[in-house]
């Protein structure tokens, strides 16, 4: 994992602006309208995809009385659109790996805003498969160090079924089999922890560096694109230490 500051892209991402967060409360949205459709319903005691997106809204400063609106209207067909997942994979500046998870009622329309993003900022778009072979799907949870003892977090992570343990500055970081995910975080929701991030992400086998500032800055900007497009649910990358 050397390279890869994941506490300082978080703050970065929660550091955003309030349009920045209005627009993860519509993701979370269109991820929970996702989940009660797929998933079973709108009860999340029966509903594990739908725990998770709970999960995710409250690790993203979702306020609850948010999260029943969403789940509510949801439950009543949501927004009206039909959303399909698509994939978008690519390169930007100096060879940077990047994914692009969406959901859209509009492919055509989501296929050309991702592909003029590329092509501003020194990358290309390429086909499917071209750079998920880089990365595997993993859990992750992310618990802010505070007063939390490294060894006992490690342990109960462990216990409930973690895969691997790594102790930041400030964060733990526990990776879990995507199938263990749910398991392991609601163990450790059980023992009392809160989380500033918990989800399925694709995570690199290695990490690309950038050295030259103008490409630097346009890897910056690919990124914002990217993340402020409202058909974007998750981007992920291999850029060594983005965000710092």
């Amino acid at each position: 994992m050397s390279g890869h500051s994941k506490w300082s892209t978080i703050k970065r991402k929660k550091e955003k602006t309030d349009a920045a967060r209005a627009a993860v409360f519509t993701r979370i949205g269109r991820e929970i309208q996702i989940a009660i459709r797929e998933g079973g319903g709108a009860d999340p005691a029966s509903n594990f995809k739908l725990r998770d997106c709970i999960a995710k809204a409250k690790a993203n400063n979702v306020p609850n009385d948010n999260i029943e609106r969403i789940i509510k209207k949801a439950a009543g067909g949501g927004d009206g659109k039909e959303y399909e997942a698509l994939t978008y994979e690519g390169y930007g500046p100096c060879g940077v790996a990047v994914i692009v998870e969406t959901l859209t009622d509009n492919r055509n329309r989501t296929a050309g805003e991702m592909r003029h993003y590329f092509d501003k900022f020194g990358g290309n778009l390429g086909n499917s498969g071209c750079v998920s072979f880089m990365f595997k799907e993993k859990g992750v949870l992310v618990i802010e160090r505070e007063d939390n003892d490294e060894d006992t977090v490690m342990e109960q992570a462990l216990e409930a079924g973690a895969a691997d343990f790594q102790a930041d500055d400030d964060v733990y970081e526990i990776f879990t089999e995507p199938e263990d995910f749910t398991a392991v975080r609601e163990a450790l929701e059980g023992l009392g922890y809160a989380f500033v991030s918990a989800d399925v992400e694709k995570v690199p086998d290695t990490y690309t560096a950038i050295t030259d500032e103008d490409a630097a800055v346009k890897m910056q900007k690919l990124l914002d694109m990217l993340e402020e497009n409202d058909d974007v649910q998750a981007v992920w990358h291999n850029w060594e230490n983005a965000g710092e």
